[in-house]
């Protein structure tokens, strides 16, 4: 017996309008705020803010998409889409790197538990912020 077969199901034109609108937008927002260095001290800080922001942006989307009961090519857009194009794990994996072959182990430390730290707190945040936010409408 072989291994049961994924069923693909094309995208429809819409769909991939929703998604490549959503992409180009995170990608030119992570390329203007990632074409000058920003540091703190010696730690580089731009892979980390488009990281924290489009977190918080997607933790929020999760929120509003679940209550106001979003069609899927939404999700294509904001979350696919705009918070894959802005957010980026091989800068970060690169930047990670650079600063190991710098020998700037603390640096890399701080840069590996911000990134990830604060992009787990950013997700619980923007779901919390949106949470609130919804309740008081109502």
């Amino acid at each position: 017996m072989g291994k049961p077969r994924k069923m693909i199901i094309p995208m429809k034109g819409i769909e991939m309008m929703f998604l490549a609108v959503g992409g180009l937008a995170g990608v030119f927002l992570r390329y203007g705020v990632t074409k000058s260095t920003l540091l703190i001290g010696a730690l580089p800080v731009n892979v980390l803010i488009v990281n924290v922001v489009g977190s918080f942006i997607l933790g929020s989307f999760a929120i509003l998409s679940q209550q106001w009961n979003l069609d899927q090519k939404y999700a294509l857009l904001v979350a696919m889409g705009f918070c894959g194009g802005l957010t980026t794990m091989s800068s970060f994996a690169l930047e990670s790197a650079n600063l190991i072959d710098a020998k700037q182990y603390s640096l890399v430390m701080i840069t590996i538990l911000a990134n990830v730290g604060l992009s787990l707190a950013a997700i619980f945040g923007g779901r919390a912020l949106t949470s609130v936010i919804l309740g008081a409408l109502k």
